[in-house]
């Protein structure tokens, strides 16, 4: 067979890039003609390619020898397809971001690469990138430090699965926590994920087992959930914490899903499922003088769900990422949730439980597109909206060369009868970059970031991509908290920051060292604020 995935050297990152073989029929006569899947070729990458020169290291040598390589079998469980059925083309592409959405790969690409007596031969090419994380982590933002060391592997000898142990100081507590994930339990589309913190304030356990709908096609889905909580919880104004108290929250979910599966582009989802939702609060043994508790909450109630999905995707690069391929939906993508909780169910009262969410994405042209995401959930109790929350984002980007972009991101946050445990807040945590954590509060806020980017071709040591960003930031909330003084005037940063892509591991996307100067606020803050964090996008 011959190969026709052939590396292109990118900012000396090693990208797949597709080459049609010229005996190969276009993907309309494969179907056309009834085309069956023939044999399928893996084809995984290590860490460093040694043939490439500026790769061949002491370093790369090393890494390779001691890295797992993702098994030809874990790759082949997420395939939609297999040999002797027809040739769908949606499949392979969809399977392909199947692949790219693990963190265990950097990328994956699946296309055809040779056709006789009516078989289509495919080829697989992935791309490993390191998974053992034994080391510290270290952020700051708001003026706050948080700190961490773990020891992860994100791919168990190849097998996709997920564990570690660690420790985290974060900005509410200090926990030691265990974890474990199989995405694809026993080689099944069923999830096993189970989480387990012991922390300075409580201790959470968290158990989940689920086969979602994992393509647009899939006809079942079931699921089960259960968090066990028990934290102190704070309330914020200007920065500061005002008061505490303490919270057990404790939920338990199951459901049930069908769907037609894929139908001129669209997919319908239904799903059956049951919920208990309680919380309970009292004084915190560190308490500050006279919280106000919550009111106690005690749900149970069944509900329906519709999901509507329109497949439309394309790809990019050098958009909220550094020098990997991204997946982007443009397609519509709407849940409506209905339930209902009732004193006959054992609920402490009688309400209508809401939750929905829609998206959409729009290419304006080549160069433009724009991204719109709503979501709202509440309940509606004696005919009004009670601890209701509308949020709302619209991202726009403008490609001004491949390694130029301007970003501009507006959202929104609308709170209804919040009960008192919720907080909208304001600050260093929430994208204003030049203030402290958790400044501003209210029962609303929007906040708007414009962004210049560039995307540099420096690659030191093979390791990591460079970025930067000049940005500006300014935001607001409304109405008053009433456990806070007053919003204070429209707060606006300006800043410089830059951006590591983390192209050969999985343990981040991109690192962030951001210079933000506040022109607002109170004299107590400091003149210059110092972000570190890893985020997933740029």
């Amino acid at each position: 067979m011959e190969a026709r995935l052939l590396p292109r050297a990118t900012a000396r990152v090693v990208a797949i890039e597709y080459v049609r073989p010229p005996r190969v029929p276009s993907d309309a006569e494969l179907v056309a003609t009834g085309a069956r899947i023939g044999a399928i070729h893996f084809a995984p990458r290590q860490l460093f390619d040694i043939n490439n020169g500026d790769e061949d290291t002491s370093l790369g040598r090393v890494a390779n020898r001691l890295h797992i390589r993702t098994r030809q079998a874990t790759l082949r469980d997420q395939l939609l397809f297999k040999e002797g059925e027809r040739y769908r083309p949606r499949l392979l592409q969809e399977s392909a971001r199947i692949l790219r959405s693990t963190r265990y790969l950097r990328d994956a690409q699946i296309r055809p690469v040779a056709y006789q007596n009516g078989l289509v031969d495919i080829e697989v090419v992935t791309q490993d990138v390191w998974t053992l994380n034994p080391g510290v982590s270290f952020g700051r933002k708001g003026g706050a430090n948080t700190l961490g060391f773990e020891v992860e592997e994100l791919n168990f000898l190849g097998l996709g699965t997920q564990l570690g142990v660690g420790y985290k100081s974060g900005i509410d507590r200090d926990s030691k926590l265990a974890f474990y994930r199989d995405r694809q339990l026993g080689s099944s589309w069923w999830n096993l994920s189970a989480q387990f913190s012991d922390n300075s304030d409580g201790r959470r356990g968290v158990f989940s087992l689920e086969r979602p709908f994992f393509a647009l096609d899939t006809r079942w889905a079931a699921g089960l959930l259960l968090n066990d909580d028990r934290r102190i919880d704070s309330r914020y104004d200007l920065g500061k914490i005002v008061d505490q108290f303490a919270t057990r929250e404790r939920q338990l979910a199951a459901y049930v899903g069908r769907s037609a599966g894929l139908r001129n582009d669209w997919v319908t989802r239904w799903k059956l499922g049951a919920t208990l939702d309680q919380a309970s609060f009292a004084l915190a043994a560190r308490v500050l003088p006279s919280p106000q508790l919550p009111a106690k909450r005690d749900l149970l109630y069944p509900w329906a769900e519709a999901e509507w999905l329109q497949d439309e995707f394309r790809t990019e690069r050098n958009r909220d990422q550094i020098e990997k391929t991204e997946d982007v939906a443009l397609g519509w993508r709407a849940r409506l949730q209905l339930g209902y909780a009732s004193t006959a169910l054992g609920s402490d009262r009688n309400a209508v439980m809401l939750a929905a969410a829609v998206s959409k994405g729009r290419a304006l042209s080549d160069r433009q597109s724009l991204l719109l995401d709503m979501s709202a959930h509440g309940r509606i109790e004696r005919g009004a909206f009670s601890d209701s929350l509308v949020s709302a984002e619209l991202r726009y980007y403008f490609r001004q060369s491949p390694r130029r972009l301007f970003f501009a991101n507006l959202s929104a946050q609308w709170g209804r009868n919040l009960d008192s445990g919720r907080q909208i807040l304001l600050g260093g945590d929430s994208g204003l970059r030049g203030y402290p954590l958790r400044y501003q509060a209210g029962t609303g806020r929007w906040l708007f970031t414009a962004e210049q980017r560039l995307f540099t071709n420096w690659y030191p040591f093979q390791l990591v991509n460079v970025g930067g960003a000049v940005f500006y930031d300014m935001g607001q909330t409304w109405g008053r908290d009433p456990f806070t003084s007053r919003s204070q005037r429209l707060l606006k940063d300006v800043g410089i920051g830059l951006r590591l892509g983390n192209s050969r591991s999985a343990l981040g996307n991109v690192l962030h060292i951001d210079v933000a100067f506040p022109l607002d606020g109170d004299s107590a803050i400091k003149r210059v604020q110092f972000v570190v964090e890893t985020k997933r996008r740029f």
